[in-house]
């Protein structure tokens, strides 16, 4: 009986040891991944309860502590962070022989960079189920007054990296939301500033004005407030460059389209 126990004893032990291990191999793991912005992570120091501190490392991959400021965690492992907080705390004179243990307390959290003309540029969090491009815009507020309806997603995938263009506008006038594209961590939304005219000389409202498309050249005066009772549409010009960057003036007609930063002249009437 006493030989069965000791056996018994010996294979619970065993089996102790391998859950220990198989529960602490993958933690370890984990652990030990270098930090990057947006990992929360938990600072102690032995016997010095007043220093425990959890904090975001923040996108130049650094935190502030007490009594040193700030102090830079991006890319280290956990142990070699801890290592240098310690080392900042017995140079700076605080603590003679600190023991400081660091843990990240939650992962990296999986975010989408929304930038350009958008109501709130940032980083955005993704939350489990995933995102559309147009969750994404949402989250940054939509996109402003002087962003483009094309609205450009930079992804990678499978170690190549990749643009697409969709038109949000023209995506949601059609009612076919399959460019509606799943963004992922890592991924870039970016709206550039939508084009525009300017539109000067004898005209209510002389200035710059967001290009729609065909728009013409009577259009445009209009969105200018029209001409002035000193104005005339005969001799409308407009200034234009060329590909090479010179600016021409042209004739134009009131059905003539309005290019991108074409600059509208109305010039005084004669009579």
């Amino acid at each position: 009986m006493n030989q069965f126990l000791r056996r018994f004893s010996g294979w619970l032990a065993l089996l102790a040891c391998l859950g220990l291990l198989g529960l602490a191999g993958p933690s370890f793991a984990d652990a030990e991944e270098p930090l990057v912005p947006g990992d929360n992570i938990r600072v102690t120091v032995f016997e010095n309860p007043d220093l425990t501190t959890e904090a975001r490392v923040s996108t130049r991959g650094a935190i502030r502590f007490p009594l040193i400021g700030s102090v830079s965690l991006g890319g280290l492992t956990p142990t070699a962070a801890a290592e240098r907080i310690a080392a900042q705390l017995r140079d700076g004179k605080f603590i003679r022989y600190p023991e400081v243990s660091l843990s990240v307390v939650q992962g990296r959290s999986r975010q989408v960079s929304v930038l350009g003309q958008v109501a709130r540029p940032g980083r955005y969090a993704l939350d489990e189920t995933g995102a559309t491009l147009t969750d994404m815009l949402a989250l940054a507020g939509g996109i402003g007054a002087t962003g483009d309806d094309v609205v450009t997603v930079i992804r990678t995938r499978n170690g190549k990296t990749e643009k697409l263009d969709v038109n949000v506008q023209k995506m949601y006038q059609s009612g076919d939301l399959s460019a509606n594209v799943e963004v992922d961590s890592g991924d870039t939304v970016f709206v550039k500033r939508a084009p525009v005219f300017y539109i000067y000389g004898e005209v209510q409202r002389a200035g710059s004005y967001r290009l729609e498309p065909d728009t013409s050249v009577m259009r445009a005066i209009s969105v200018g407030g029209g001409i002035t009772v000193r104005g005339t549409e005969r001799g409308l010009k407009i200034g234009r460059h060329s590909p090479d960057g010179v600016l021409s003036r042209i004739d134009v007609q009131l059905g003539d389209l309005v290019r991108p930063d074409d600059i509208i002249y109305v010039s005084e009437s004669l009579f």
